[in-house]
């Protein structure tokens, strides 16, 4: 069984920083892509992030050059670098993985920027 697990979201203020964590367990032979979603109250998830097994990245306009998304493949670990943080990001923060079997989701960590 694959269990995502994300560590690091809390209450930060405006213009502060956190770190995301996403711990990858299980039974997987090797992982594609791994990325971070978000999703506000009354808003649809959208995607903030994504890295390939290559080290490709993709970042949601609204993040560039505030969050840094990085990867641990040898420990199957993908992180999240939140700088500068605004209000609008406050959201719950879920990590994901694409591997050969399907698309696995993580429970979610809960970040609040308070202005």
């Amino acid at each position: 069984q694959v269990q995502l697990v994300e560590s690091g979201g809390g209450l930060v203020q405006a213009g502060g920083t956190l770190r995301l964590s996403c711990a990858v367990s299980g039974s997987i032979s090797s992982i594609n892509a791994m990325g971070w979603h978000r999703q506000a109250p009354g808003k649809q998830r959208e995607l903030v992030a994504s890295i390939t097994s290559t080290g490709s990245t993709n970042y949601a306009d609204s993040v560039k050059g505030r969050f840094t998304i990085n990867r641990d493949n040898a420990k199957n670990t993908v992180f999240l670098q939140m700088n500068s943080l605004k209000p609008e990001d406050t959201a719950v923060y879920y990590c994901n993985i694409f591997t050969q079997f399907g698309t696995y989701w993580g429970q979610g960590t809960q970040v609040t920027v308070s202005s």
